[in-house]
Parts: structure tokens; C-alpha cells; sequence
């Protein structure tokens, strides 16, 4: 793929190494090590290459050796350059770049923005991590797109990707649903009850929360009900079984309605025993220890962590002994390079634990663990509460978005132009929801504002999709003309031709579509992408604002520009994509 920068990193990195070697200094500079930047006014120029970095091994000034850089470099045919301040300034050739960049975003046979920084590697990404008590939430939409987008940047830059999911199926808030229905449901389903099935046996969960204010004795009723689960009570394996059946079937219709897959899912019930066997082989090898009450526990001061329990004293596990069982059986499942946790913000200290434990018990792949960690995401209205019925289901909001958006169609008349007005309204209602909640970088708490992300003005998913519906109307338009041209002659793009500004600043934005995806991959966050998308748009505007295409009098300019289009519209389809947004063609 050609990178418009590459040429001249090379070239700077060429001339700070001659003032290395200059200064009696052997270790050169490798062009990947030459920092690029973005000048902050067009008129400055198109790249940037600070000289900070140098300052210390050539025991000069960075302006000073921005200007000894200079004198190094040669004058290139269409391009120049300038010192200024502590910088070298850039300006490209742009016919020349022009012409390299966009025959690689319109080939067809392979796909653009594909870096390939992460070819070989084998990554697992487990996200969503439901319980079965309740329907997915406003809270589960952000980890799901979070890792669904993750999942499809990684894989965009080279790597086998696999999406793995553990459903919480087992522990006392299972059974508190269970408990409420069995006292007083009185054989309902979600049928008879016209009930989408994950959201039926929420209701129970919220039952359950009311009745225990009232009933003193329910929570233990609840605990006596987790113990016979255990101790495998056939009435109560066969309750647990029909009500988890219930959830996990709506659960998987509202990940199909999102966009969201995996690749295996895995029970908590399947895996809570695993781990107990490693903790005591560490026991045995000196790693952990024995408390005098029978407990096992592992001392993590040295690492600036605390003591931590690991065995009861009664020999059952906790949590973190599952998770540690868990990640063992994964990599024997799977090996992989890499394993990504999406969890929230609140579990940091609990993936440290985690991670460091598994490092003491000597497996390797340990150190390539890495907890995405996310913050909170609420409504205006404040905090959700699930045990107490406020929490807002997936379902419900989209639902709701989508009425607004339908609304919308409705109030301009789109109805019959768009076609199935409840499937666009349906996509555009996703759309907005989706990028609301990846526009920000993961670890910030957030609040979701539904009226705000469906606006279809300024940085939103509708405005996105709004404009690949604009470029997608603007190339049928054209299309039709030239049908219609009795000649049958077009004329051939010539990218030269695209020296304007506005086409200059659009074709450099295509040019970076590349570094968006290698950036949003590594620091693991689509607000990278994000960002990118929104610039495309925004300087697509001022481009179809200030360049005529279908009514230029030069043909060979007019395909440029129709080629120019045809580019950005493949870029944002594909980001659309990679950031879980619907592309339209027609809104």
C-alpha cells in the first residue's frame, strides 16, 4: 500500500543520519523511527517532521538542526521544503501523490486500509459476558460494540481474530429469578405473556428484588436454591435450565439485531470448577500459601497488590479461581498470542490480580493479557439499577430510536424514496447508537444522550450515513448521464488534475485511511476511527461544496472527481463497517 509519507521519512531520516555521522555517531535512525505530524494550518504545509528527538545526541537546538536538515536535503521535483522553527516542513507534490494514492483506494481486487501490522498473530476477544438473569442493557451495548469493533479492526490489520463470549449462567442471582418464578409464576411463559424471553425472566429478577423488601426470608430461600443446583436437585437443574434457555434465546436475537457474533460461547456453569487443580498445584510449588484457617491465599504485596484468597477455607473456589481455570483452558482450546478482556472499568484491579497470577504460575502467554477496560454509560436520568427495574433494556432503547428516527423519515416525506422505511429507521437508529457510544475513547464514563445521537447534523452515526447516501446518489446521477450521453464517450480520470485544495486536503485524508486502522488497533480504541470517519465526511462536504463534478466542462477532470468520490464513498463504507455502522445508499 503506498504511504504519501514514506518517502520522506526516509529521505529525513537519510540527512539526520549524515549530521549523525557528521557528529561521530554510528547508530542510525531507521525511517519507521521518524516522528510525523499533521501542521496545524494548511498554508504551513503537508507534513511535519519535529527534531526534538535529536536534540540531545547532536547537542544542538532543534531549530538549529531543523535548518541542518535542510541544507542535507535535496530539492524533489513538485515538492518542498522549509525549516521552520523546530520543525521541517513539507509541502508534497500533489499531482504525483494524487496519482499514487487513489489508484490503490479504487483497486478492486484488494482491499484498502489494510496495514497488515498484525499479520500472524491469533487474538482473542471475549466481550459481553452476560448473566442470565436479565435482558442486555444499555451498559451491555457499549461492551458489545466495543468488542464486535475491536474484533473487526484487529482482524482488518492481519491478525485471526477469535470473539468468544462467557454467559453467567450459575451463582445466587440466577437463582433469585428462578426463586420468584417458581413461588409465583404459576406455569406463565413468555408466550403466553407476549413476552420477548430474556426481558420475561428479567421481570422475575425484579420480582424477586420487591417480594425480598417484604419477605425476609427470600434471600435465603435463594441460597438454599443455589445449593441444591449444586448438589444437582433434578427439579431445580430442570427450572435453571428452561429459564436460562429462555434468556440466552432472546439475548442471541438482540446480538443478531446489533450486529454482534462470536465466534464460541462458553458457560459459567461449564467452567466455575476449573482452576481448583492449578491453585493447588502452585500450593505444592511454594507459589501460594496456606492461612491458618485452611484458606488458600497468594501474597501480591511485592507486585503493589494485597494478600488475596484463592481457595475457602472449606476448599470451594471464588471467582478469580474460575477466571484463572478459564484462561488456561482457552489457550489449550485456542493458543493463542493474545487474549483481550472487555470489562468494565470497575474490574481493573480484579484483571491485575488475575494476570499476575497466571504469570506466577509460569505461563508464558500471560504477560499478553490485556483488560480493555470501559466506563459507564447512563441516560440522563441517571444511574440504572437492574434489581430495581430502572435499568434500560437494549431492546427497549433501539426500539425507541428507532420510532424517532422512523419519525423523522416521516416528517420529510422519505417514506417512499428510502424504500422500507422501518429497515432504514432500523439501521439508522443502530447507527446512531453505535457511534455515540465508540466516538469517545473506552476508559471514559459517558452519558448517552438518544435525541443528541440521532441528529443528523455535526458528528453523529445518522450525519455519516447521510453522506454515503449523498456520494451514493451522486454516482446513480451519473451513471444516468452518461447513459444518456448519445456520444457514449467519457472522459478518462486524470488524478493530476486534482491540485485544488479541496481536493488536495480529501485526497490526503484517503491517504491516512491506512495509519486510522493501524492506530485504532493498537491502542485498541474505534474512536480512532471514529474521528477518521468524521473527517472524510466533513472534508468531502467542503469538496463537493467548492468542486463541480457533473457540471465541470473538462472531462477528463470531471471522472477525476467522479473517481475521487468513488474513493471516499469505498473508505467510509468500509469504516462504516469496521466501527458496526449500517451503510445506506439511500436516506
Amino acid at each position: 500500500m503506498h504511504d504519501y509519507k514514506e518517502p520522506w521519512k526516509i529521505r529525513i531520516a537519510g540527512a539526520v543520519n549524515a549530521l549523525l555521522h557528521d557528529a561521530g555517531q554510528d547508530e542510525d535512525v531507521k525511517p519507521a523511527d521518524i516522528v510525523t505530524e499533521i501542521p496545524p494550518r494548511p498554508e504551513m504545509g503537508d507534513l511535519g517532521f519535529p527534531m526534538f528527538g535529536y536534540a540531545k545526541r547532536l547537542r544542538k537546538g532543534p531549530p538549529q538542526i531543523a535548518a541542518m536538515v535542510c541544507e542535507k536535503l535535496t530539492a524533489q521535483a513538485g515538492s518542498s521544503f522549509t525549516a521552520e522553527g523546530p520543525y521541517v516542513n513539507v509541502r508534497l507534490d500533489r499531482a504525483g501523490t494524487a496519482a499514487a494514492i487513489l489508484p490503490e483506494v479504487l483497486a478492486e481486487k484488494s482491499p484498502y486500509g489494510r496495514p497488515g501490522n498484525l499479520s500472524g498473530q491469533r487474538i482473542m476477544v471475549e466481550f459481553s459476558s452476560p448473566n442470565t438473569n436479565k435482558p442486555l442493557h444499555l451498559g451491555h451495548l457499549r461492551n458489545d460494540v466495543l468488542g464486535e469493533s475491536v474484533s473487526r479492526i484487529l482482524a482488518a490489520c492481519g491478525a485471526e481474530v477469535r470473539k468468544v463470549c462467557i454467559i453467567n449462567d450459575r451463582g445466587v442471582h440466577i437463582c433469585k429469578s428462578m426463586l420468584a418464578y417458581k413461588e409465583f409464576g404459576e406455569g406463565k411463559t413468555p408466550e403466553s405473556e407476549h413476552l420477548k424471553s430474556d426481558h420475561f425472566v428479567g421481570d422475575w429478577y425484579v420480582k424477586f428484588h420487591k417480594m425480598s423488601q417484604e419477605d425476609k426470608g427470600a434471600e435465603e430461600r435463594a441460597q438454599d436454591m443455589l445449593r441444591k443446583w449444586e448438589a444437582g436437585d433434578p427439579e431445580t437443574v430442570e427450572l435453571w435450565k428452561k429459564m436460562n434457555a429462555w434468556t440466552v434465546n432472546g439475548m442471541k436475537q438482540t446480538y443478531e439485531r446489533t450486529g454482534v457474533s462470536f465466534d464460541q460461547y462458553y458457560y459459567e456453569s461449564q467452567t466455575y470448577l476449573l482452576g481448583k487443580d492449578e491453585i493447588l498445584k502452585g500450593l505444592e510449588k511454594g507459589i501460594f500459601y496456606r492461612e491458618e484457617d485452611g484458606s488458600v491465599q497468594v501474597d501480591l504485596t511485592a507486585e503493589k497488590l494485597d494478600k488475596k484468597v484463592l481457595l475457602r477455607k472449606d476448599g470451594t473456589s471464588i471467582y478469580i479461581t474460575q477466571d484463572i481455570g478459564t484462561a488456561i483452558y482457552r489457550h489449550k482450546d485456542w493458543p493463542f498470542d493474545r487474549l483481550v478482556f472487555v470489562v468494565g472499568s470497575e474490574q481493573q484491579y480484579h484483571f491485575k490480580v488475575l494476570f499476575t497470577i497466571l504469570d506466577k504460575l509460569g505461563f508464558v502467554w500471560a504477560k499478553n493479557l490485556y483488560h480493555l477496560s470501559y466506563g459507564m454509560v447512563n441516560l440522563p436520568e441517571g444511574k440504572m439499577k437492574s434489581r430495581e427495574g430502572t435499568v434500560v433494556d437494549a431492546d427497549d432503547l433501539i426500539d425507541s430510536l428507532k420510532e424517532m428516527a422512523l419519525t423523522e423519515i416521516r416528517s420529510k416525506d422519505r417514506e417512499d424514496a428510502v424504500g422500507e422505511a422501518s429497515e432504514v429507521a432500523e439501521k439508522i437508529a443502530l447507527g446512531a447508537l453505535h457511534y455515540f457510544l465508540l466516538q469517545v475513547s473506552p476508559a471514559k464514563d459517558m452519558l448517552f444522550d438518544p435525541k443528541e445521537s440521532l441528529s443528523f447534523n455535526g458528528n453523529t452515526g445518522p450525519y455519516l450515513q447521510y453522506m454515503g447516501a449523498r456520494i451514493s446518489s451522486l454516482l446513480r446521477k451519473a451513471e444516468d448521464s452518461a447513459a444518456k450521453n448519445s456520444s457514449g464517450k467519457a472522459g478518462e480520470a486524470d488524478f493530476s488534475l486534482l491540485t485544488s485544495d479541496a481536493e488536495w486536503e480529501l485526497i490526503k485524508v484517503l491517504g491516512g485511511y491506512n495509519d486510522a486502522v493501524a492506530a485504532a488497533a493498537v491502542g485498541m480504541d474505534p474512536s480512532f476511527l471514529a474521528a477518521y470517519l468524521y473527517e472524510v465526511s466533513r472534508t468531502f462536504s467542503r469538496f463537493y461544496h467548492d468542486c463541480p463534478i457533473l457540471n465541470t466542462e473538462n472531462p477528463a477532470l470531471a471522472e477525476a472527481r467522479l473517481a475521487l468520490s468513488r474513493g471516499v464513498l469505498r473508505v467510509l463504507r468500509d469504516a462504516l463497517n469496521l466501527v458496526c455502522i449500517p451503510f445506506l445508499e439511500i436516506m
